[in-house]
């Protein structure tokens, strides 16, 4: 019983730490799982067991660490399995030059340059009762290895699985994981091998027959499991303890076999069918308990083995040579290897980074090699932290190399005759509407490009979640339905995100949008502000011009209350005159508010081709929110168009006050802010160019 007691008081503290140290790494833009290995190391004898040995001694009792091991390589086993199930082997088919030879350098060099350096750390970190060959395999093995998963998640939210270094990338990767593991097998194999007295001829022809079996037998009756899924459209509890029985008998038989449970568990997990709703389904299964729960025991078990006590000078010296080694093996040579086979130095600069990134991998490859007794204690330490700091400089070196606005510049269309409209989307049910929005305010334009967008915040910071096409997205496909009856082409685009407000600025730009369209779906909720959130955090970096609705009806709209107290509401003026010419069936009506509102025969003109569809009534009363409220409710508007301003409460720099008009009136509101983009004739040019012109200056 003591022993249970232990133990949930360890996962407790484990769970809590991870989590506060992972939220504190997201802030400075690193992924959640670099934050867990530090957690991790944080709770080992380097820092906790530093500053409060009592306390360490108290959670962490050296006889009850064995029960913390074994759950944590159950938890990571069923990650690997999660590994193998998002392996996708079409990476591996069709790539392209640059791949192939970017590949191959990036497991050679990195593995050579080990190879070498296990020459000078073997008299100096290790003894005669570790072979030098074994030795060397591993360290090599060991420099080779790319984090697949982590690195997958670093380019999907960097959005660069689209780009040319993405594409190359993510097959470099696939080819690394499956060679680094290949040769790890049998470095294992080598080494257990020599540790039991057992044939190494046996243990490499029976793990040969095991990849036979798993490609021919195994994987094809895999199919007959995913026809049973999609009889039932759903994965049952039953369909989940198959798979799970699948990845013990396939984890036991490697562990058999003397080439670890780990390899068992990543070959069954990628012998499963890559149907993708097959592989969603049983990832969300499975996915929460394994990273939240299971993961950060392995992290924690890891860092429990990890100390810098008794580190001198001359070891602190082996830690630079490890990290000089690492990072010239795999950033060097897979840098250079890009740039010879025609990538620019940027792109090549930035693939290598990414293929530098170690994570989680190489925590499990150094559990190995330490559980093996290949390295000793002190190597594991170091090669720790060697791992640690080579995830960790991926994202903001590859930020400084691919800023936002070089990320898709292959993507940015060119033609000053085209009017862009971007149009994020939070909710599937507000897409319909800020496309009427969108299409309407762009009425008048030649021609236009409107560009559905959808960030969506990652479920998982280990797990690659498969790319869904944009088309396919669930959120826009209310959207994109509406635009095939209405006969509107769009480019529906969808990007993963870490901070929605500041990336639907940095698309605006890419994209050029003179005009971004966008959503508010709680403006009636007390002490919530309607520029407030996301539309606050979008509208404090965007150029272009701004319109944000607030949908209470997708009724047509039949009449348009347009409150005007001078030149200030010249773009409401602008944008119910687009309104109307798209909507044939809307009457605009020009509420003149306060003492101070003139006759501006300039700004009401443009007005004038509306015909008789077009009236101007006076406000009644002394308080203008109070004016236009009485009004729309008089008049029955069911579209409100007003300017941001402070003059109705939304002032520019958003320290809002009452909001009186957006949660009293029923009428939908349309807030616009700047002048709309002209139409090709006399329209200005889009942000991005208008920047360069004045950069020019």
């Amino acid at each position: 019983m003591h022993f249970l007691l232990t133990l949930l008081l360890q996962i407790a503290v484990i769970l809590l730490a991870c989590r506060l140290v992972g939220l504190v790494f997201r802030r400075f833009h690193q992924p959640q799982v670099v934050g867990e290995m530090a957690a991790g190391i944080l709770l080992g004898p380097t820092f906790f067991g530093w500053i409060w040995p009592e306390g360490s001694a108290f959670v962490f009792p050296p006889g009850s660490l064995p029960h913390l091991n074994t759950l944590s390589q159950t938890g990571l086993v069923v990650y690997m399995f999660l590994v193998g199930l998002e392996f996708d082997p079409k990476l591996l088919r069709g790539r392209g030059h640059a791949a192939v030879v970017t590949s191959h350098v990036s497991i050679i060099a990195p593995f050579f340059l080990g190879s070498v350096l296990a020459l000078y750390l073997y008299p100096r970190l290790s003894d005669e009762s570790v072979s030098f060959d074994g030795f060397a395999l591993f360290v090599g093995a060991a420099m080779s290895v790319t984090a697949f998963p982590v690195l997958a998640r670093i380019l999907s939210e960097r959005n660069l699985l689209k780009t040319r270094v993405g594409a190359v990338t993510i097959a470099c990767a696939a080819v690394d994981d499956v060679t680094a593991w290949t040769i790890l097998a049998v470095v294992i194999a080598i080494v257990r091998a020599n540790a039991l007295e057992t044939p190494l001829w046996l243990t490499l022809a029976g793990s040969a027959a095991y990849i036979v079996i798993m490609i021919f037998v195994v994987r094809p009756a895999l199919r007959l499991f995913e026809r049973r899924y999609h009889e039932r459209g759903r994965f049952s509890q039953d369909l989940v303890a198959i798979a799970l029985l699948c990845l013990l008998a396939s984890a036991w038989t490697t562990e058999w076999l003397g080439i670890h449970a780990l390899f068992g568990a990543f070959a069954i997990g990628a012998a499963m069918p890559k149907d993708p709703g097959f592989v969603h389904q049983l990832t969300e299964k499975l996915e929460d308990l394994t990273v939240v729960f299971l993961l950060p025991l392995f992290f924690a078990s890891a860092g429990l083995k990890t100390s810098i006590g008794g580190f001198g000078a001359e070891m602190w010296g082996y830690f630079g040579l490890i990290m000089l080694v690492a990072v010239a093996g795999k950033l060097g040579g897979s840098a250079i290897a890009a740039r010879i086979t025609g990538l620019n130095w940027r792109e090549a600069g930035a693939l290598g980074i990414l293929m530098n990134t170690r994570g989680l991998m190489e925590l499990v490859i150094l559990t190995i090699g330490l559980e093996l007794g290949v390295i000793s204690p002190a190597l594991f330490t170091m090669m720790v932290f060697m791992a640690l700091a080579t995830t960790m400089m991926t994202t903001p070196v590859v930020r400084w190399l691919y800023p936002t606005h070089q990320l898709h510049a292959d993507q940015v269309e060119s033609g000053d005759d085209e009017l862009r409209v971007l149009i994020p989307v939070a909710l599937p049910g507000s897409g319909p509407g800020l496309l009427r929005v969108a299409a309407a305010l762009s009425h008048d334009a030649p021609a236009r490009r409107l560009y559905p967008l959808h960030l969506k915040v990652p479920k998982s910071e280990l797990v690659r979640e498969g790319d869904t096409p944009p088309r396919d997205e669930p959120t826009l496909k209310p959207l994109i339905d509406a635009a095939q009856a209405g006969d509107l082409e769009v480019r529906p685009l969808v990007f993963a995100t870490q901070d929605t407000g500041r990336d639907i600025a940095n698309l605006a730009r890419v994209k050029g949008a003179h005009l971004t369209v966008m959503g508010w779906h709680r403006p009636f909720v007390i002490g919530d502000g309607i520029l407030g959130g996301t539309v606050h955090d979008a509208m404090g970096s965007l150029d272009g011009s701004v319109a944000i609705y607030a949908e209470r009806s997708f009724e047509p709209w039949r009449r348009a209350l347009v409150p005007y107290r001078g030149k200030a509401d010249g773009p409401a003026l602008s944008a119910a005159r687009r309104i109307a010419l798209a909507e044939p069936g809307l009457r605009v009506v020009i509420l003149r508010v306060g003492a101070d509102a003139v006759d501006d025969e300039a700004e009401l003109a443009e007005l004038a081709e509306l015909g008789d569809r077009v009236e101007v009534v006076p406000a009644v009363g002394d308080d203008p929110v109070e004016a236009v409220l009485a009004a729309a409710t008089r008049l029955e508007a069911d579209l409100l168009v007003l300017t941001i301003a402070e003059a109705w409460g939304l002032d520019g720099s958003f320290h809002l006050r009452p909001e009186r008009i957006a949660r009293k009136s029923n009428a939908s509101l349309l807030l616009l802010r700047g002048p709309l983009p002209a139409t090709a004739e006399r329209r200005a040019p889009a942000p991005t160019a208008l920047k360069a012109v004045e950069a020019g200056r």
